[in-house]
């Protein structure tokens, strides 16, 4: 089932030349209930632990304010609102701004004083909220992965484009300064002509198989299942809000993708970034023959191979060139070649999209109405390599791919991968 039939119905937007350009529309804070001001404000959806690092973020831009949050976990949602109210309270003293707690996002979205959302819930609510939204009105800030499946990000790229909305990707490493100038080396061939690229981060989705236990009062379960199809609460895919760690949804099929999704969205985003890759991907992907979780084999059209691979350092990348390598991570940037790391990247050398703060960056970009550093199409090409892993390491043999039509060559049974099914009334094409 090829993605093109997934998404052809009404609610399909191709990307054409206009979409490639900058969005041309006048603001939402701009109008309505911000007019005259230069304030953003902002509803946050889903606020367990990711959430409060994106409040302590944001709440350095100096243009937000927070109007609103939105949780189905209630202690969640009150622990968030009340630090988010602290936050307006010192921030715009003396101009009053109350933060509203939602159980429903659609009730953040109904809001036309809401300029943008900040969605930090579990990946399979990504797409639904994101098109929600983007029909709404409403600009976004979406963590990664971007997507859950392939046809979901296409289907987040279609309506971000057809509603003429700010996207920008939680993929911060853009924004930091080892990454970049690892990926403006790469990308100009100080090293030479690119070979081989690893990466090392943890194995693929695993099936769930968690025992079930009864619901706390606290949680609409029903409502954190959202499209994802039906299975009973377990702590371990919703932790109360004393636990202090990041939950392990996202280790499991029906709500993640493995750490190939988590950690791979932040790393194999960087070899995408480096490659020149921001708009396509491999158009191969080999598995490990015996069942593992590490040692997939991705090739690109022009011969690079692309590892998921342990290569000494966990959660980094190693470019491998004709003269030389790169190695980079959030710890170190590093080469073979001495002095290569520091050196100063020329004027008529590609340089890359230079962003110092991802949140500010994406603030920038709504008020200029401009694709910012990790845009809606760029995730979703990081995701979908990603997801595409997953599916290899489950078929456990050769996949073929198009990035340009984004369907597996000769290969239906892979190609009804890419889309998942939605449970009840919720379906993510419809816009």
């Amino acid at each position: 089932m090829a993605i093109k039939n997934e998404i052809s119905r009404r609610s399909f937007v191709g990307i054409t030349a206009a979409s490639a350009a900058a969005i041309t529309v006048i603001p939402a804070f701009a109008v309505a209930g911000n007019a005259g001001t230069d304030k953003i404000r902002l509803g946050f959806i889903g606020v367990g632990k990711q959430s409060h690092s994106l409040l302590n973020s944001l709440n350095k831009c100096p243009e937000t304010v927070v109007m609103a949050c939105c949780d189905v976990v209630s202690t969640k949602l009150e622990k968030f609102k009340a630090e988010a109210q602290a936050f307006n309270d010192k921030k715009w003293v003396g101009d009053k701004h109350e933060v509203t707690g939602y159980k429903n996002y659609s009730e953040i979205l109904s809001r036309k004083d809401i300029d943008a959302v900040v969605i930090a819930t579990p990946d399979h609510w990504h797409a639904q909220i994101a098109v929600d939204a983007a029909k709404a009105g409403k600009d976004i800030y979406c963590e990664k992965p971007m997507a859950a499946t392939v046809a979901e990000g296409r289907a987040m790229v279609n309506a971000t484009r057809k509603y003429k909305r700010v996207f920008q990707t939680g993929n911060m490493q853009r924004s930091w300064r080892n990454f970049r100038q690892a990926s403006e080396l790469v990308l100009n061939g100080y090293i030479g002509d690119i070979k081989v690229v690893n990466v090392c981060v943890g194995p693929p989705v695993k099936a769930l198989d968690l025992p079930s236990v009864p619901t706390p009062d606290t949680v609409d379960w029903d409502m954190w299942l959202g499209p994802s199809l039906y299975r009973d609460f377990s702590p371990v895919l919703a932790p109360p809000v004393e636990f202090d760690g990041y939950p392990d949804w996202r280790n499991y099929r029906e709500f993640g993708g493995g750490m190939i999704t988590d950690w791979g969205a932040h790393m194999f985003d960087i070899a995408q970034w480096a490659l020149g890759m921001d708009e396509s991907g491999p158009v191969e992907f080999n598995p490990p023959t015996e069942h593992a979780v590490i040692g997939l084999q991705m090739k690109y059209k022009n011969g690079v191979i692309l590892n998921h691979a342990n290569w000494g350092e966990f959660n980094a990348v190693q470019f491998i060139g004709t003269k030389g390598k790169i190695e980079v991570s959030r710890d170190f940037l590093r080469s073979d070649i001495t002095g290569l790391v520091d050196s100063v990247i020329k004027p008529t050398d590609k340089h890359l999209y230079k962003s110092d703060n991802h949140y500010q960056d994406w603030i920038d970009a709504i008020k200029k109405r401009t694709k910012p550093v990790s845009d809606v199409e760029t995730g979703h090409r990081t995701s979908s390599l990603c997801n595409i892993a997953n599916i290899a390491y489950t078929l456990q043999r050769p996949l073929k791919w198009d990035p340009k039509k984004e369907q597996f060559i000769g290969d239906p049974a892979a190609n009804m991968m890419l889309s998942r099914a939605y449970r009840g009334k919720w379906n993510f094409l419809d816009f």
